[in-house]
């Protein structure tokens, strides 16, 4: 962050009545807000005693409601008793705070006769508006509050000095790599990473306006980057999520390759070939399962969400697993995803394996449905038990997930089936009953 747009706070912070200004603009932006507060408070403290009690109160502008939180919540952060009186004039504000013993000051968030997109602060106590050298006091206090230090350069040269550190120089000579970074926070120091090993970089999607992000690219929507690798015959392609912790990889010949596919792949990885059990979730399809025994390996589920996964590898001290999201956990390096270096990582399993077509394992075809719920009943008693426990004994290949959403109200009913046919007709049929019992 860079020392919250500061501009010769002396001058600026505090004008002829209050702080005024462009709200949504310094320094009236959210964070400085509560900083703000913090400064109100300190002063307070200073000048009331330890415990200060604090009247705030606001006008009609819509962004008042918004800018009083934020004060208030930066004053309760450092102790400040503070009560809300709402909309309020700023003159009985002030007479509240003169005559009512409760309250040492009071605070009113508005521009007086200004337009409707400026908004501000006035400040009064038991002696009317605040005096200069109060004023000059709390920006003080607002000026070492909002002296936050810009460490951006160094970290990200950290960031990407330690992951290029795991890897061969140049090993990605000759290497025409798309990276599409979601608009999000890999889009300047994924095609450095990429760049500095070798590669010869094509970036998708980086160039964010604080709404793009995810925006039909990334992870989610990997049809963008199958379209730039097939245009471009690269030998490969990687699309990020918004934060960096996914991956969703398209090989040379276009075909898209989720998580599961990846924990295939570096299955094979000189690094991780020797490990005989592999985390997945619930939703790992199939047909890993029943490649990974093939190759005398053990694929152990744990519930969606790439916090079990690294939970059960540190449990077990296993280097391998991820989700069929796109979330890969190596242990070597980190106990989350990496988009980045998991890309990395793919790329030396391909070199060492010479599987330059980024082939993995037949997926059983998989059948899903969602089922809108008003409440989650309890799937473990009947009727659901006897109606779960029915259609997994007349599936001999493959598998039923029932599970609600952790984040809808939704019943999800995945049945997977070496049959795209049985699987279609399955989770159809279990899906009715589930739904008309859940409905009664």
């Amino acid at each position: 962050m860079r020392n919250m747009d500061k501009k010769s706070i002396e001058k600026t912070l505090f004008g002829t009545d209050g702080i005024r200004g462009k709200y949504g603009e310094y320094p009236l932006t959210e964070i400085n807000l509560i900083l703000l507060g913090n400064s109100i408070a300190l002063w307070a403290k200073e000048k009331y005693g330890n415990n200060p009690k604090a009247l705030i109160g606001f006008d009609t502008r819509v962004s008042s409601i918004h800018a009083c939180l934020y004060i208030s919540l930066g004053l309760k952060l450092d102790g400040v008793k503070t009560y809300n009186s709402h909309m309020m004039p700023t003159p009985a504000i002030a007479h509240l705070v003169q005559h009512d013993k409760r309250f040492d000051f009071g605070i009113i968030i508005t521009a007086s006769h200004n337009p409707y997109q400026d908004n501000g602060i006035k400040i009064v106590d038991k002696t009317g508006k605040i005096s200069k050298a109060d004023e000059k006091k709390i920006t003080r206090f607002f000026d070492n509050e909002s002296e936050i230090l810009d460490v951006s350069e160094e970290a990200q040269e950290t960031y990407i000095n330690t992951i290029t550190g795991y890897f061969d120089k140049d090993f990605l000579k000759n290497t025409k790599v798309i990276l599409d970074c979601a608009h999000g926070a890999t889009y300047t120091v994924a095609p450095r990473i990429f760049e500095q090993l070798g590669a010869q970089v094509i970036t998708i999607a980086n160039k964010p306006d604080g709404k793009n992000i995810n925006e039909n690219c990334g992870s989610t929507h990997p049809q963008t980057l199958q379209k730039a690798v097939l245009e471009h015959k690269a030998d490969i392609g990687f699309a990020f999520d918004g934060d960096g912790d996914r991956i969703v990889a398209v090989s040379k010949d276009g075909q898209i390759k989720d998580g599961d596919d990846i924990l295939c792949l570096l299955s094979e990885h000189p690094l991780y070939k020797s490990q005989k059990n592999i985390v997945g979730t619930i939703m790992s399809n199939y047909g890993l399962e029943i490649h990974l025994n093939s190759k005398n390996k053990i694929l152990i589920r744990t519930d969606v969400g790439d916090k079990h996964v690294s939970k059960k590898m540190r449990e077990k001290n296993l280097l391998l697993g991820g989700e069929q999201s796109g979330h890969i956990v190596l242990g070597d390096y980190l106990n989350l995803g990496d988009g980045i270096f998991t890309a990395l990582r793919i790329l030396e399993a391909i070199q060492a394996t010479g599987n330059n077509n980024f082939e993995t394992f037949k997926k059983c075809p998989q059948t899903n449905i969602n089922i809108p719920v008003e409440r989650k009943k309890d799937l473990s008693v009947s009727p659901f038990s006897d109606i779960i426990t029915e259609h997994k004994n007349m599936l001999q290949e493959g598998r039923v997930i029932v599970r609600y959403s952790g984040t809808q109200n939704l019943l999800r009913v995945t049945v997977e089936a070496e049959d795209k046919t049985v699987a279609k007709d399955m989770c159809v049929n279990i899906s009715n009953k589930l739904e008309k019992e859940l409905s009664s």
